[in-house]
């Protein structure tokens, strides 16, 4: 390994153990899964496993179904964790709470503890 490392490597590695920016990718392994848009209406969700970024409505069977996936490969903690952290972060009318429900009325995490 080198011993000199560049200006923007320390940088980068200095914003990651402060907690870097808001809905970023984290050079520590921290991963932002989604994306809100559209005052909570859509979202871009991150899908680790594909490598892929969906474009889908919160009230769709698209992102139920998307979300199942993501839960079965072991990410649906993180995902419902962001998802609680939306709700309590943003305003009411955007409805990650009402999403949270509806996810969880459809056993959409069920899959991860099923897995593990």
């Amino acid at each position: 390994m080198a011993a000199n490392t560049s200006k923007t490597a320390r940088a980068s590695v200095k914003a990651g153990q402060k907690g870097g920016a808001a809905g970023g990718l984290n050079v520590l392994g921290e991963f932002k899964y989604l994306i809100p848009l559209n005052n909570g209406k859509h979202v871009y969700l991150r899908n680790l496993t594909d490598g892929k970024t969906l474009h889908l409505a919160t009230g769709s069977e698209a992102f139920t179904e998307a979300v199942k996936a993501l839960a079965a490969a072991g990410h649906g903690a993180k995902i419902k964790a962001e998802i609680e952290g939306l709700a309590a972060k943003l305003p009411a009318e955007q409805g990650w709470d009402t999403t949270l429900k509806t996810l969880e009325e459809a056993d959409a995490f069920a899959a991860e503890a099923v897995a593990a």
